[in-house]
């Protein structure tokens, strides 16, 4: 069988092997509260909270469309147009044309460039968080942010793009192969990576002292079976007013992570309600399930973008003569950005699924509804969300239950515990 056909069928296996997993690891059979339910819990929100979250969500909505936009327009003409080659072969050209100049650092320039003309944007974005009070940084701390951000995608892009453009030079008929588990490779180690060497770049991370608090949330992940390091405090209001906590890491990396802005703004049982919900995600292994799904998604993406460049009106319109070559980036950063908008509602579903069977699991750990309700109202309130969003944006992008479902999920739970 040619490398061709063997690709198919890695491609083939790949697809199914994804579906499996997450017909078999998503929690499918948690549907949503009922309409009803969640349109009581929305009549007991307070009236002007409910309207600034739905002003302030309006005020970020069109700019974050234009952007996705406009960012779509700039990959696809940047890599279906002789455009983005030509950029990639003038970025190389001081360096006399080589192939790990135009791979390495032609590649980085047509991602910085796509970012670029979508910058505005992320500017204006700032802007109105500043406006409604979310944003706490100044112009300069968000600058910092900025370039911390460019710095550490460049790393990361460097590796990934010099390892790519290596392996098809070393195995010109099979790099896909190779090429595939190396995308595979790249997902789980920065899922192990992350936490230790990323996160301390955007925030600073002290131990919780000794406290009620932090000997609860101690006592609340061994009660779970869930293992932690320590309980760490991260520095979020020095760029924002936004309420939140994480268990991030695996092994003996985990910790739970909560912002210096819940622990001023919500109480005790509030912060334990969330945490619940946190250690739920590592109880469950979401991490795990997610990095797995993630490596099985890029190890397919790279086959079938080298079963894409055997269509030749692509290698046409983007003016290279093979998919393989440092010139084609362009094009095949144009279908990833494709895929990834059409695959986002998928995405967002799953997400949904998994976080749904995190706020049971918090409701079961922790026996206070009470406690949950009133977590999910602080956070809707602080973090200016939408508790009911339009449905087809929901159903789009929103990566959690809605406030009035996650409450009205609460409210049932305490009615069939209390029978």
């Amino acid at each position: 069988m040619s490398p061709r056909g063997w690709a198919l069928l890695t491609l083939v296996g790949l697809v199914a092997a994804l579906v499996v997993t997450v017909a078999v690891l998503i929690p499918w059979q948690r549907p949503p509260a009922p309409r009803a339910d969640q349109l009581a819990a929305l009549d007991e929100l307070p009236r002007d909270q409910v309207s600034r979250g739905r002003e302030f969500r309006a005020a970020l909505r069109p700019g974050g469309w234009v952007a996705l936009g406009i960012g779509l327009l700039v990959a696809l003409a940047l890599g279906l147009t002789p455009l983005g080659s030509r950029l990639v072969e003038l970025v190389g050209r001081p360096f006399g044309g080589h192939w790990a100049a135009q791979a390495v650092l032609g590649g980085l320039t047509v991602v910085f460039v796509a970012d670029l003309v979508t910058l505005p944007f992320a500017a204006w974005r700032h802007t109105v968080l500043t406006r409604y009070g979310l944003a706490t940084n100044s112009w300069g701390g968000w600058t910092v942010d900025l370039l911390k951000s460019y710095v550490v995608s460049a790393v990361i892009g460097a590796v990934a793009l010099g390892g790519f453009y290596t392996v098809i030079r070393l195995a010109p008929r099979w790099w896909w192969a190779f090429g595939a588990a190396g995308a595979a490779g790249l997902v789980m180690l920065l899922s192990f990576v992350f936490p230790v060497l990323v996160e301390p770049v955007f925030n600073r991370f002290t131990p919780m002292g000794p406290s009620p608090l932090r000997t609860e949330l101690m006592e609340l992940a061994a009660r779970d079976g869930v293992p932690v390091r320590d309980v760490l405090v991260a520095d979020a209001s020095r760029r924002t007013r936004a309420v939140n906590a994480y268990v991030s890491g695996l092994g003996p990396t985990r910790r739970i992570v909560v912002y210096d802005t819940l622990l001023r703004e919500a109480t005790p049982e509030e912060v334990t309600a969330v945490v619940a919900h946190e250690l739920g995600h590592a109880k469950d292994r979401d991490v795990v399930v997610g990095t797995l799904t993630g490596a099985l998604g890029a190890a397919a993406a790279v086959v079938a973008l080298y079963l894409l460049g055997f269509v030749a009106p692509l290698l046409r319109m983007a003016g290279v003569d093979s998919i393989d070559q440092p010139r084609a980036f362009p094009l095949l950063l144009a279908l990833v950005t494709v895929a990834g908008l059409v695959s986002t509602p998928a995405q967002a579903l799953i997400s949904r699924r998994i976080e749904a069977r995190a706020d049971a699991h918090a409701l079961a750990l922790t026996r206070d509804p009470g406690a949950f309700v009133a977590m999910q109202r602080r956070l809707a309130g602080i973090n200016l969300a939408d508790p009911d969003p339009p449905r087809l944006e929901y159903l789009y992008s929103a990566s959690h239950p809605s406030t009035v479902e996650r409450i009205a999920a609460a409210r049932a739970y305490a009615r069939k515990t209390s029978r």
